[in-house]
């Protein structure tokens, strides 16, 4: 029912758009967005009952179907969906205008697409944020589920492709932070922030290093005993978790900070306490970094469970500098005095090749993701309650699985681009039939 409803909503929308009035287009997709998130919970449902099985009696029989649905994991994994799907989507909507933008004729048609690309990034980078504190929130129920799956997915057969997620998530914040400085020259009278740009560059490079550094590495016999063990008596430092938060809670702050740098050009606050807010940001900043910091750092001399426990206060020290900042530059630029409008279209086509290279790399991230959490069963249909015996069940290999993913990205991405060229033909003429011009006189003529 749910499927039939969701096509009527997209058919309505899709043909009757300009028929409509704005408020019945709002309404039909809403509609559409409700349908197509009850249609993912359900979805959500049975993933994650086979891997958190709930509602059900010790030999398997069904005692309460809400129980089953309501699973352990179902609502942390509804949460990341969601916000990765408005990522996800984002991207994909910016890669379109970056395709458009390289194919565009006209400057109208680059203002137009440069701006569609723009938006489509600002809503993926606002998704992009709070996404590593719900991908926390997920492990944190997944241990707290069974730490048998928890040790599996951070320490098991899964810890190398986390070094991969790393990587990904890494290369994530730095194209977004590129393109963010990118489009500061649209607006005139940015000058004043490219200074600042290297130190957020260095802030991004650190951060990533530290997130994509692993635990252990691989090494021979020798190498090993030389180091005393598999972790690098130095690196191996940067491998733990304290270290990784920190590092991902101070490249969401740079990437917040980058945009609201590139929010600000062109802008002057006209407020009487318009200094005293910019220095209320800033402490808000400085003081959200420390804390992150120094719980990163002690976290090294404490046992895990208080270790584990000092993640909770350093997202929500993220979380509430991200907040109150926005709230004050609100107030700080409202009716602002404006020197230069963002000049679309102005934007180095390399920019263009950012967006792409997002959506790809989200995609391919959400593909791995999705090995993840399917392999952490390992060799059962439902966990702990039906095994899968058939002969040739096995969990892929890491070196399998990015094969088989990266298949997948390439063929989702060529389907994409088959609808967008079928999109695209409703813009071009009907096909005519050649028709032969009148001879000329002297053609006439010379003829036999």
């Amino acid at each position: 029912m749910l499927f039939f409803a969701e096509a009527f909503f997209l058919y309505t929308y899709y043909y009757g758009w300009g028929k409509f009035s704005p408020r019945v287009h709002l309404l039909l997709g809403l509609g559409l967005n409700v349908v197509g998130t009850a249609i993912m919970l359900i979805a959500n449902a049975w993933l994650t009952f086979m891997t958190s099985p709930s509602g059900i009696s010790e030999s398997g029989a069904l005692i309460s179907t809400w129980d089953a649905v309501r699973n352990y994991t179902w609502m942390p994994i509804n949460i990341h969906r969601i916000i990765a799907n408005v990522a996800f989507g984002g991207s994909v909507a910016a890669a379109y205008a970056a395709y458009k933008f390289l194919q565009a004729k006209t400057d109208e048609e680059r203002a137009h697409y440069d701006w569609m690309g723009y938006i489509g990034n600002f809503v993926a980078i606002c998704a992009f944020l709070p996404l590593p504190f719900a991908g926390y929130y997920l492990a944190k129920e997944i241990y707290a589920y069974s730490q048998t799956l928890g040790l599996t997915m951070m320490g098991g057969a899964f810890s190398w492709l986390f070094i991969i997620q790393a990587v990904l998530i890494g290369n994530l914040f730095l194209a977004a932070n590129y393109y963010l400085w990118l489009g500061m020259g649209r607006i005139a009278g940015t000058q004043q922030f490219q200074k600042y740009i290297k130190y957020l560059l260095i802030l991004v490079a650190l951060c990533f290093m530290v997130w994509a550094t692993p635990r252990s590495i691989i090494a021979t016999v020798s190498e090993v005993r030389a180091m005393g063990g598999s972790a690098h008596p130095a690196l191996g430092f940067l491998g733990v978790m304290s270290a990784k938060n920190t590092a991902v809670n101070i490249l969401i702050l740079t990437t917040y900070i980058s945009f609201l740098l590139y929010r600000r050009g062109g802008k002057t606050p006209v407020v009487p306490w318009a200094k005293a807010g910019n220095l209320a940001q800033l402490l808000i900043f400085l003081i959200a970094a420390a804390i992150v910091i120094f719980l990163g750092v002690y976290g090294y001399f404490v046992e895990a469970r208080v270790r584990i426990a000092f993640s909770i206060p350093q997202v929500l020290s993220v979380l509430f500098a991200m907040i109150a900042v926005t709230v004050i530059d609100v107030f700080l630029f409202r009716k602002a005095k404006a020197s230069a409008e963002p000049r679309w279209g102005h934007i180095p086509a390399i920019s263009q090749y950012v967006l792409i290279f997002i959506a790809v790399t989200f995609t391919w991230l959400m593909g791995l993701m999705g090995y993840v959490r399917s392999g952490l069963r390992q060799h059962w249909h439902v966990y702990g309650v039906m095994r899968d015996t058939s002969v040739d069940a096995f969990t892929p290999t890491l070196g399998f699985a990015t094969q088989i993913v990266s298949v997948t990205v390439l063929i989702f991405f060529v389907l994409i681009g088959f609808v967008f060229w079928l999109a695209s033909l409703g813009g071009k003429k009907d096909w005519e039939p050649a028709t032969r011009k009148p001879a000329t006189p002297a053609e006439a003529e010379a003829a036999p």
